[in-house]
């Protein structure tokens, strides 16, 4: 009680000291104010100036001509001779135009106009000619232009802040050369790049202390420079230039003075050089975010009075110097995203000062255990996650620290929850996710989050009932997806003791979860991102979830839930993310077309039914609508082209699906993932869920055509409307969307043409037409040529590269466009035109002078007669020799009871690998048998028509001539004299006239005729395309095919079997 009365007093009378000086120093401001008047043109000039200025902040009501200046908001004025001297009008929501009024105010020394809004207007030049100016300050306030070299004039000036300006710039800085009592100068965000000798310039000031340089658009050091007298610089910030070079040693010269350099995400190269080193007195040392190589010296540790050092996010190898444990004074070190590797050093230890220790991103090899922090008290931020570190320290740790941060995230923990985070009582941020750790996580844990904001225990093994888990109202993130926490969700989300809580993101996916969704979603309405997928939840979505009006993400995904979709979501308006795949839901609701802010809407695999709302058409800033493998009917909707997201070039805010949390000098994300089919495989997507721009309708029951309007979204990247029933042609303008990257119009019964628009897709990587009913040539180009034939099968009237079905010029003919049908006739009218005037005068210039000249006239005939008796001779002797030809190759032939010619039927082409034809093969055996066997006829029959015509001409021509030979008896001439060509594929066919395929069986080896089995082609000789094998009684002719034969069985044979003529005549 004694205690308490004596604190009480110590209150009390530091509450009287403080309220005494105020009072006092209210009266002294009020008398010495009262003791001088504002000067009259002072004030007129002020008023001037307020006129021209918009005050959106009404910071200038008090500016009254009834007033005394002196005391006017923003204000000050000298004691003595009441002159106004300083202007504090920074921050004020101010804009406008600033008057030249300014002027009149001889006695002004500080002016700050720093943190408003001036439109983009040029920095007024007039300044230049307010002499007595000390202090100015205009940064961050939107000014644009040219840095008028009129602040040159200003000799007096000691601060000069024009930073954060980023449409400001300078042609030369040479006039610089006049602020001679310059010390304080901050340039950041201004474009210094046309100034190369900006280092010369600025080193010549004589009193410049503080030097601020970001973001200057700077691409030199002038490493060259051997010498830079910056002689009283204490602070230089160069960071965010583009200096693609080592770091110069004329640093060394600064080691007298400078205490704070900055060459943060500077495009610095190279090694750390020792002139760095010698910086003795320099207390902090930023040089992060560069691409900096090779060791961290050991002369680090000379650097004994830094209190701050960032050599993160550059490629830095190799261990850690042991020098570093001489740092006594350093309060943060970064580390992190380099390339560091073996063991940290114990000396780390000994840092006692030591706040923030960033070490994570690194290819280490080593044990931490308790040594590493013996007198780390102060520690606050550790971050060692994806350090290839085994975290080891006893159970019965505990920790010289009390730390706000721990991320360790990717690193060993386990298998044990570590015990000694019973201790840390000041935890704010925890990330332990995929670290190995397995069990029951201990209630003494959920019960000391009272400080915790930010938990992440995700991808482990952690066994938990979540009825045990007790949240703080200060806990904004619980992530513990990919666990093994069990039990029903209802008893999770109504506990009395959590319905306090300020839980914005709840992520338990992947889990052991069970029961129905309860209907306590009122006492969650902080929560902006919730993903309750990949669980064994059942029931209905309950109507109270439209209580969560912040939410943003909602997945359901991998469920068991039923029933409609309720109207209450709908309430729900910055939904951005809705995944309800894999369930059992009925239909998509009309009311989706309110959500408008819905950026993605993945509802496949979910047995909806009936139609495609065209209220779908309303969600303009779609990206992602996936609704494939359902049951969905009628046609697609035409009003697909309203969806502005896919049709037109916009920003992306990746917000939208994260959100960002700072800790320490630290930021951490939670984004939220999906899982998409963009070009036939499943893939996860995250941050580049930004780039994703997908239509995936396949797999249902749509009918009718594709719309046209499509082409109008001319951003979409991946379409997929295969296995459907759509009709039609494929949209002629579908080459307008040049952004497709892959599009799958697969079994439909899609007709006509391949639209030649299609060549312009330059960026198309997955195309799938097969088995549709398209017709006429593949356009060329190079994109549709680089695809498989695979792509094309199924489309009996489609021929052209890559299929194997060469074009007839009917075929190339009709499958010319209408509008190429327009072009080609005026091009072929100009053509025909031309050749008729051209063969006019040709046939008159020739003629005519064989007709007036005689002398040339009989040479002309006499040569004419000549090649006309050549060309007669030269015939009939080759008529002769291939009349002499038939005769000896039909005698040949007399006595063969069977002539059997094999095709050999290579299905896959030339030069495919075993994976490729394994792939070939899987995806032919998909079809039915008599598709294939249709498809393999219509492939072969040309090639069978020319060769038995050939053989027709041999065989009848010469029939009467070996017939007599043979001495055969007349034949009958009641029907004509064929060839009895028939063909088969496989063993054991029987041949048919006409062509019927017959049967399909894999031959193991070559076909069995007359007791000779041939089993390879060592009898072979090559004559051309033609391979003839003499035997004793036959004559064996395979025939390779060109190209390619897709078919179910590889390496079969076309036995073509020619019956002997003159039984059958």
């Amino acid at each position: 009680m004694a205690a308490s009365f004596a604190n009480f007093h110590v209150l009390f009378l530091i509450w009287f000291l403080s309220a005494t000086f105020s009072l006092s120093f209210y009266f002294f401001k009020a008398e010495s104010i009262s003791n001088v008047s504002c000067n009259q043109k002072d004030k007129q000039a002020l008023l001037t100036l307020k006129r021209g200025l918009t005050d959106h902040g009404h910071v200038l009501s008090s500016w009254s001509d009834h007033k005394d200046c002196c005391i006017w908001d923003r204000v000050f004025c000298d004691n003595k001779t009441g002159r106004v001297s300083e202007l504090h009008l920074s921050y004020s929501r101010l804009g406008g135009e600033i008057s030249g009024s300014l002027l009149q105010l001889e006695h002004l020394n500080y002016l700050d106009l720093s943190g408003n809004d001036f439109n983009c207007t040029p920095i007024p030049a007039f300044l230049g000619s307010m002499y007595s100016l000390t202090d100015l300050d205009l940064s961050n306030a939107n000014f644009c232009g040219l840095i008028p070299h009129q602040l040159g004039n200003l000799s007096s000036l000691h601060y000069l802040f024009l930073w954060n300006n980023s449409n400001i710039y300078v042609d030369n800085l040479r006039w610089m050369s006049g602020l001679s009592a310059i010390q304080y100068l901050d340039l950041s965000s201004a474009d210094l790049h046309r100034e190369v000798d900006w280092l010369q310039i600025m080193s010549k000031f004589p009193s410049l202390s503080e030097l601020y340089l970001q973001n200057c658009q700077l691409d030199s050091l002038n490493p060259s420079l051997g010498f830079v007298n910056f002689t009283s610089l204490r602070v230089l910030f160069l960071s965010e230039n583009h200096f693609s070079h080592e770091i110069p040693n004329w640093f060394s010269n600064l080691s007298t003075s400078l205490l704070e350099l900055e060459l943060y995400n500077s495009s610095l190269k190279g090694n750390i050089p020792p002139s760095i080193f010698n910086l003795e007195k320099l207390e902090y040392l930023n040089l992060g975010f560069n691409k900096l190589t090779e060791q961290i010296p050991e002369p680090l540790g000379q650097l004994k009075l830094l209190t701050y050092l960032d050599l993160g996010f550059n490629s830095l190898n190799g261990p850690i110097p042991s020098s570093v444990g001489n740092l006594s004074r350093i309060r943060s070190l970064y580390l992190d995203q380099n390339q560091l590797n073996g063991t940290i050093p114990k000396s780390l230890g000994f840092l006692s000062k030591l706040e923030t220790f960033f070490v994570g991103d690194n290819s280490f090899t080593s044990t931490v255990d308790e040594g590493h922090f013996t007198k780390l008290s102060k520690l606050k931020s550790l971050y060692m996650s994806k350090a290839s570190l085994i975290f080891n320290v006893n159970s019965n740790w505990v920790p010289p620290f009390q730390l706000n941060y721990a991320s360790m995230s990717s690193i060993k923990i386990g298998p044990n929850f570590p015990s000694w985070l019973q201790s840390q009582r000041s935890l704010s941020f925890l990330d332990m996710s995929m670290s190995g750790i397995s069990g029951k996580a201990p209630g003494w844990f959920w019960n000391g989050t009272s400080n915790i904001t930010f938990i992440n225990l995700s991808n482990n093994h952690i066994e938990c009932d979540v009825s045990n888990i007790f949240l703080s109202s200060s806990v904004k993130v619980l992530n513990i997806a990919n666990n093994s926490f069990y039990g029903p969700i209802s008893t999770f989300l109504c506990q009395k003791k959590i319905r306090k809580n300020k839980l914005e993101i709840l992520d338990v996916s992947n889990n052991l979860l069970s029961g129905e969704l309860s209907h306590c979603w009122k006492y969650w309405q902080s929560l902006i991102h919730l993903n309750l997928g990949s669980n064994n939840l059942v029931g209905r979505i309950p109507y109270s979830m439209g209580a969560l009006v912040n939410l943003q993400s909602l997945r359901l995904q991998n469920n068991s839930i039923c029933g409609d979709i309720p109207s209450s979501l709908k309430k729900c308006s910055n939904l951005r993310l809705i995944d309800m795949g894999n369930n059992h839901l009925s239909i998509i609701p009309l009311w989706i077309g309110e959500m408008t802010n819905l950026l993605v809407l993945r509802l496949r695999m979910s047995e909806f039914k009936g139609y495609i709302p065209q209220q779908i058409c309303q969600l303009s800033s779609l990206r992602v609508l996936d609704l494939a493998n359902n049951s969905l009917s009628g046609s697609i909707p035409n009003c697909l082209k309203n969806i502005s997201a896919m049709a037109f070039p916009n920003s992306y805010d990746i917000s939208f699906f994260s959100m960002s949390f700072s800790y320490s000098y630290a930021y951490e994300y939670y984004v939220a993932n999906v899982q998409l089919v963009p070009k036939g495989k499943e893939m996860e997507y995250k941050e580049n869920l930004n780039l994703v721009r997908l239509i995936d309708l396949s797999s249902n029951n749509l009918s009718g055509s594709i719309p046209v309007e499509i082409s109008d979204l001319s951003e979409l990247r991946f379409l997929n409307l295969s296995r459907n029933h759509l009709m039609g042609k494929i949209p002629e303008k579908i080459g307008s969307m040049k952004e497709l990257e892959s599009v799958d119009l697969s079994r439909n019964h899609l007709s006509g043409k391949i639209p030649p628009s299609m060549s312009n897709l330059t960026f198309l990587s997955l195309l799938d037409l097969s088995y549709n009913n398209l017709s006429g040539r593949i356009p060329s180009s190079t994109q549709l040529q680089s695809f498989d034939a695979l792509r094309y099968i199924g489309n009996p009237q489609l021929c052209g590269d890559p299929l194997p079905k060469n074009c007839t010029i009917e075929e190339q003919f009709l499958n010319r466009s209408p509008i190429g049908s327009v072009e080609d006739d005026s091009k072929n009218s100009s053509f025909y035109i031309g050749m008729g005037v051209g063969f006019a005068t040709g046939f008159w210039a020739i003629c005519g002078a064989l007709f007036f000249n005689r002398t040339w006239r009989h040479a002309y005939f006499r040569f004419a007669d000549e090649i006309k008796d050549w060309i007669y001779v030269t015939t009939m002797i080759k008529m002769n020799l291939l009349e002499k030809l038939r005769v000896c190759l039909m005698y040949y032939f007399i006595g063969c009871p069977l002539i059997s010619i094999f095709f050999l039927m290579n299905r896959l082409g030339r030069d495919v690998d075993e994976a490729k034809a394994e792939q070939f093969n899987e995806m032919a055996c998909k079809t039915s048998l008599a598709d294939q066997q249709k498809q393999l006829q219509e492939n072969i029959h040309a090639q069978i028509k020319s060769f038995s015509l050939c053989i027709n001409e041999i065989l009848l021509l010469y029939t009467k001539r070996i017939a007599e030979a043979q001495e055969l008896p007349p034949q009958p001439i009641a029907a004509p004299c064929q060839s009895g060509l028939g063909f088969d594929i496989g063993r054991n066919g029987q041949p048919t006239d006409p062509p019927v395929l017959i049967d399909i069986r894999q031959c193991l080896d070559w076909k069995c005729i007359g007791g000779n089995t041939y089993r390879g082609p060592d009898y072979v000789q090559r004559k051309s395309q033609l391979i003839i094998t003499k035997f004793p009684h036959l004559v064996l002719i395979v025939y390779k095919l060109d190209g390619e034969i897709l078919h179910k069985e590889a390496s079969q044979e076309l036995n073509i079997q020619l019956q002997p003529f003159g039984k059958e005549c």
